[in-house]
C-alpha cells in the first residue's frame, strides 16, 4: 500500500475493524462528492517518508481544501499552485530564522526525503469544508503513526503548530524527543509568537546535538 516500512509496521492497524470502515467509508466519499488531495496521494506524506528516516514530524491538520492544492503532504503545495497564507508565513519565518531565500515553489518533498514526515492529522477532506472527514476515524489511525514514532529509539523533533496539533503532545512522552510548539502560522495567529520562534534553527540545532544530520531547508 505504501512501499517502505510502513507497510509492516501498519500492517495491524490496517487490519483492524476502525480502519476497514474508514477505508469504506472515506472511498464512497470519493466516489459521491469530489475529495482532496487525489486519492492516490491520501498516503503521500508515509511514502516519501520512512519510519526508519523519520527524524521531525511536522504536523497539519487537515489536507487544504481548495482545488489543486493538497498534494498529500502537509503544508505542501504542487509546484506553480499560488501559495496558502500558512505556508506564505511559513516561508518568511524560514528567511527570517535561517536567511533562506523565500521559496517561490511551495512544494516541500525536499523536505520529506530528508526525514521530515509531513503528516496530517486527518489525511482527506471534502472540497470546500475543512475538516469534513474528521468523524471517520483518520486520528485513530494518524495517533497511532504519533505514538509509533514517539517509540523510535533514535530522538525526533516533533512540530505542533496550533491547538489542533498541540492536542497531540499528550502521545508524546519519550524523553529523549523534541517538542517544538507554537501558535498556528496562519494569518489569524502568526503574529502572535509564531514569527520570531526560530523552528527551523531549532531543528536543526538539536539534530545536530544528537548526532543525526540537520535538514536542508531551502527550497
Amino acid at each position: 500500500m505504501i512501499g517502505n516500512d510502513w507497510d509492516g509496521i501498519l500492517k495491524p492497524e490496517f487490519q483492524k475493524d476502525y480502519f476497514r470502515q474508514l477505508s469504506e467509508d472515506i472511498r464512497e466519499e470519493y466516489r459521491r462528492y469530489t475529495c482532496y488531495p487525489p486519492i492516490h496521494d491520501v498516503f503521500n506524506a508515509l511514502r516519501l517518508t520512512s519510519y526508519e528516516n523519520t527524524k521531525v514530524l511536522l504536523l497539519g491538520q487537515d489536507p487544504y481544501h481548495n482545488p489543486d492544492q493538497a498534494m498529500g503532504l502537509a503544508f505542501s503545495v504542487k509546484e506553480g499552485v499560488e501559495l496558502p497564507p500558512s505556508l506564505e508565513n511559513i516561508f518568511k519565518e524560514l528567511h527570517d530564522d535561517i536567511g533562506c531565500p523565500v521559496p517561490t515553489s511551495g512544494d516541500l518533498t525536499k523536505w520529506g526525503k530528508q526525514g521530515v514526515l509531513l503528516l496530517n492529522a486527518i489525511l482527506s477532506v471534502r472540497r470546500y469544508q475543512a475538516l469534513s472527514h474528521d468523524k471517520y476515524g483518520w486520528t485513530i489511525f494518524t495517533d497511532h503513526i504519533i505514538s509509533l514514532l514517539n517509540e523510535k529509539k533514535t530522538p525526533v523533533v516533533f512540530v505542533l503548530w496550533g491547538s489542533y496539533a498541540k492536542s497531540k503532545k499528550p502521545l508524546i512522552t519519550n524523553p529523549i524527543h523534541f517538542v517544538i510548539e507554537n501558535v498556528h502560522p496562519s494569518p489569524l495567529s502568526a503574529f502572535r509568537g509564531f514569527f520570531g520562534s526560530k523552528p527551523f534553527s531549532r531543528i536543526n540545532e538539536f539534530l545536530e546535538s544528537t548526532n543525526q544530520d540537520p535538514v536542508d531547508f531551502s527550497l
